[in-house]
């Protein structure tokens, strides 16, 4: 670089000025770039050496590129100098504009400290402004600052050392390396960015080639699994339409995937189970209901929901295993008729009739010592929680009862109570009536045919009631109804049966008793077997027996 003292500065070094800032800017990377800085120094502004040093992430700066002296750049390149060093040295010596000069006058303090640094020999100055190799120019670079404000944030250091000239740059030299820094904080700033752009979209295409092996992933498992799922919609105005569905599914309902599309789950699935259905769907888990195929029959299946949610947006989708179980419930359902149903007539058995009866019957409150406090459900047994109230009760089992609010409630109130028609008139009172059967010569089938022709004739009086129990349960009738039903019942028991060829015949006797509110299931059986036997009695023994 020519000295201020020529009138004029070359054409040919402002050209090579301008190659190397262009330079600067063309590298293809972060570490091309910052090499290029160091050689454009070297080459373009007639410096022997130069050393970019870059502010790291935690503020100490690096030795990144060095031009000039491979030796200096082996020893020193990668070395690290804290950031409080770096400041002394910026607030040293002498400023020229946004240059520092320190001259060996004062260097020789700096010897000791951590910033990575070369040594050079050569003579001593034989005049005032002849470089001196303890000599020291850093030229301080910044991002760019808000026009006509004040410089950025401070990126890095340019040293420079030994101009070819052996003298101190003059005005221009010095104004052409504050320039020459300028740029250079501008084209590391864009290489910095490019860099990370290209690192965010390295990241970003990653993070997509995972997510697309994630979703083909997803796409195998929910195509290909054992088990039905679907994708439904959740919110909105579509809130339950299904979005999507596997094959397995598809062949489960007997439905093709482009009609299942245009259905929701609530639409598929029983009238009884919608409730389940509901909750299932709001709140995740797992239901056991029945699903419609498209013949009409129901399918027992077991959902398990989950809801997928969006990190914004919340719940977004519901994913739905729908697994088959129909083998597992029938068999469910057959050990429950088996043990409520009698395994010859398939009728309800004994312990059925008396759930079936105790249902309907709200028992009187049995006799608690007196001052005790207790709750009408532990003590009738029965009755939701928001209808708890508290009793207390004498010895004789009155009292009285009460719960917090405006309103006292009596323990029955919540129960439609049964009950039965007074005297032996019909009064139209509508109750439910139990009418005791006795088959009549059924003894002398089993003494004569033996007990095979005995179960036949069992099996088919049980299909002539109509499959129901041989005490009959007739609920809202009157006594007048009552005793119709016994007669037209008696009337069809009586009808000859034929078992292996030969025409049989039993007789019936009804007795008809009622249940009220107050009566235990036995007691109310127990009535209607006294009165049947009490019928049987008063018939000729000829008219009892049809056989």
């Amino acid at each position: 670089m020519e000295t201020e003292s020529e009138p004029y500065v070359r054409l040919a070094t402002l050209r090579q000025l301008h190659q190397v800032m262009a330079d600067m800017n063309t590298a293809r990377s972060l570490a091309d770039t910052l090499q290029t800085v160091a050689d454009g120094v070297v080459t373009g502004l007639g410096y022997e050496l130069a050393c970019v040093n870059l502010v790291q992430p935690d503020g100490d700066l690096v030795v990144a590129a060095l031009a000039g002296n491979s030796a200096a750049e082996a020893l020193i390149t990668g070395r690290v100098g804290s950031r409080t060093s770096w400041e002394r040295r910026l607030t040293m010596g002498e400023a020229w504009g946004d240059l520092r000069f320190i001259p060996h006058t004062e260097g020789w303090v700096l010897d000791e400290d951590d910033v990575p640094q070369w040594y050079t020999d050569g003579p001593a100055p034989r005049f005032e402004d002849e470089w001196h190799p303890a000599d020291r120019l850093f030229a301080p670079m910044y991002t760019p600052g808000v026009p006509g404000g004040s410089c950025g944030e401070l990126i890095g250091v340019l040293s420079v050392d030994r101009p070819r000239n052996g003298r101190h740059p003059g005005a221009w030299g010095r104004e052409a390396l504050q320039m020459y820094a300028f740029q250079a904080a501008i084209a590391i700033s864009n290489a910095r960015l490019r860099a990370n752009m290209q690192r965010a979209l390295v990241r970003l295409e990653r993070e997509q080639q995972a997510l697309r092996a994630s979703e083909e992933s997803f796409r195998q498992a929910f195509e290909y699994a054992p088990s039905g799922i679907a994708i439904a919609e959740m919110g909105g105005d579509q809130h339950g339409r299904i979005l999507r569905t596997n094959d397995a599914l598809c062949r489960l309902l007997g439905r093709p995937a482009s009609s299942m599309r245009r259905y929701s789950f609530s639409d598929l699935v029983h009238p009884e189970d919608i409730g389940t259905l509901l909750r299932t769907s709001a709140e995740g888990g797992r239901a056991e209901l029945r699903l419609c195929r498209r013949d009409g029959t129901y399918l027992w299946v077991s959902l398990r929901n989950s809801v997928v949610a969006d990190a914004t947006d919340g719940p977004r989708f519901l994913l739905t295993h729908v697994e088959d179980i129909e083998d597992r419930k029938r068999r469910e359902l057959q050990l429950a008729h088996r043990a409520s149903h009698d395994s010859l007539t398939g009728l309800p058995n004994s312990a059925e009739l008396r759930s079936r009866l105790g249902a309907r019957l709200c028992a009187r409150p049995a006799a608690i010592e007196p001052g005790v406090v207790d709750t009408i459900d532990a003590a009738y047994g029965y009755g939701p929680a928001e209808h708890t109230a508290v009793g207390v009760y004498d010895a004789n089992g009155h009292g009285f009862d009460y719960r917090p609010g405006p309103e006292a409630f009596d323990a029955y109130d919540h129960h439609v109570h049964t009950v039965a028609p007074e005297g032996e008139r019909d009064d139209g009172t509508k109750g439910l009536a139990v009418l005791f059967c006795d088959l009549d010569g059924f003894k002398s089938i089993n003494d004569r045919f033996g007990h095979n022709a005995g179960d036949a004739v069992l099996i088919e009086v049980a299909r002539r009631l109509g499959g129901d129990e041989f005490v009959v349960l007739a609920d809202g009738l009157g006594r007048a109804d009552a005793q119709d039903l016994a007669v037209r019942l008696r009337n069809e028991i009586i009808q000859p049966i034929r078992v292996d060829g030969r025409a049989m015949r039993v007789g019936a006797s009804f007795g008809i008793g009622w249940a009220h509110c107050g009566m235990t299931a036995d007691e109310v059986l127990q009535s209607a077997d006294e009165r049947m036997y009490i019928e049987k009695r008063s018939r000729p023994k000829a008219h009892r027996r049809a056989g």
